[in-house]
């Protein structure tokens, strides 16, 4: 053990780093090699008088209490800023500890360091922090939740005008969360337990009349829990309601297949295997589609198939997204309508009788020219979130790492710029 090593030189420049000033500062500094340890003693000298740090008034000293900080290691050596940390009698608030200025009152670890730490977590994995900083997991992820409740605390009151609203499987057995996020930033807004009805309400609860109306576009997919919410809670969101393209020509998509797979059965019976092997051919963008597979594909488009039938119904259905004028874009989805409703195929007929209850919200999404497109890329980060995470037991923490990584939040302790 090696102590009182330190000059007046040195005293002044560890005060310079630690950016201490009166009546705040360092005393000494101990080593202990055999732990690899240093500690900065920090003393308050009594040059300004104590005051309470829930009201600010000066109050006699009640006693001190031993406190050590975790601090940016040095040479090799975990360093701890130690300090006898002054108590006040506050008459309104009793025996409470004075705040110091490396760290919040409550903390085990200086700000910087877990400024340090934060700027790891950002970059690799709970476990990798762990091993390199020598961290325990739980003091981990207090100081990830500390940083996630500052940024909520920071976010600015702000005005969302394009949302999305979207769910995320925690882990399996239709085990959910419910992600809104910002259409235009791509952040992550709010994040909910479940995909009911409630959970998109208490985000609804947490806006003002103002922001609320301020909502130009909600994009979403076709879930009751999510339009009946919506509803109740938007001003006008009747006309600001839009189901996701994405999710309308996924289920187009998969009646193709279910005719295709139909029809295949039926002619594989008669010794006739057109359709096999065909099943990304009609799936398929065609103008993605290599020259040789095109060419094979025409054939197949142009002949008698019950498949194709279905095909040129959802190719129609893909092409009347582009209207820009609510009226020509209603007159083009019900001719869509009137033709899948004809066309003796039950799995398109029944795609065209989800289409006709939710055409409205169609209609808006071809209009406000908005979709789920930055919530289903915010789906794969949070995926790439899961996987680097090794999985998730709790659901908190996993709501804890979505808001810190996807968040758009100012993490940083007070005082501290990155």
């Amino acid at each position: 053990m090696t102590k009182g090593c330190l000059s007046n030189v040195g005293r002044n420049i560890f005060r310079r780093k630690l950016n201490l000033s009166c009546p705040w500062k360092v005393a000494d500094l101990e080593l202990l090699p055999e732990r690899k340890e240093e500690l900065i003693h920090i003393v308050h000298d009594g040059s300004k008088p104590l005051a309470c740090p829930e009201c600010g008034r000066e109050c006699p000293c009640y006693d001190r209490r031993h406190r050590r900080w975790r601090h940016l290691d040095s040479h090799g050596y975990q360093s701890y800023l130690v300090c006898e940390v002054p108590r006040v009698s506050c008459p309104e608030h009793g025996v409470v500890t004075v705040s110091v200025p490396w760290a919040d009152r409550s903390g085990r670890h200086t700000a910087a360091f877990e400024a340090h730490v934060i700027d790891w977590l950002k970059e690799t994995s709970v476990l990798a922090v762990s091993r390199q900083l020598g961290l325990g997991w739980k003091a981990i992820y207090g100081i990830k939740a500390r940083a996630v409740l500052r940024g909520l605390f920071r976010r600015e009151d702000c005005r969302p005008v394009h949302v999305c609203v979207d769910e995320t499987s925690f882990r399996k057995r239709h085990d959910y969360v419910t992600v809104v996020s910002d259409f235009t930033t791509g952040t992550v807004q709010f994040v909910g337990e479940g995909r009911r009805k409630g959970t998109l309400n208490g985000w609804y609860k947490g806006l003002s009349q103002e922001q609320l109306e301020s909502i130009r576009s909600v994009s979403m997919d076709m879930w009751p829990a999510y339009i009946t919410s919506t509803l109740d809670h938007v001003p006008g969101a009747g006309d600001k309601i839009a189901f996701d393209r994405f999710h309308v020509m996924k289920k187009m998509n998969e009646a193709v297949d279910k005719v295709r797979r139909q029809e295949h059965k039926a002619l594989a019976r008669e010794g006739v295997n057109d359709l096999k092997g065909t099943k990304y051919d009609w799936l398929t963008n065609h103008a993605n589609m290599p020259e040789g597979q095109r060419r094979r594909f025409r054939q197949l488009r142009d002949s008698s198939l019950k498949t194709s039938r279905a095909w040129a119904i959802k190719e129609l259905g893909m092409s009347l997204w582009k209207y820009i004028y609510r009226g020509w874009a209603l007159k083009a989805w019900k001719r869509w309508l009137s033709w899948a409703m004809r066309c003796r195929l039950e799995p398109m007929k029944e795609v065209a009788r989800m289409v006709r209850k939710h055409l409205w919200g169609i209609i808006n999404a071809v209009v406000l020219k908005v979709s789920n497109g930055p919530a289903e890329s915010l789906n794969s980060r949070i995926k790439m979130i899961k996987v680097k995470g090794r999985g998730y037991r709790n659901r908190e923490r996993f709501i804890t790492d979505i808001y810190f990584h996807l968040g758009g939040l100012d993490l940083y302790p007070e005082g501290v710029k990155r």
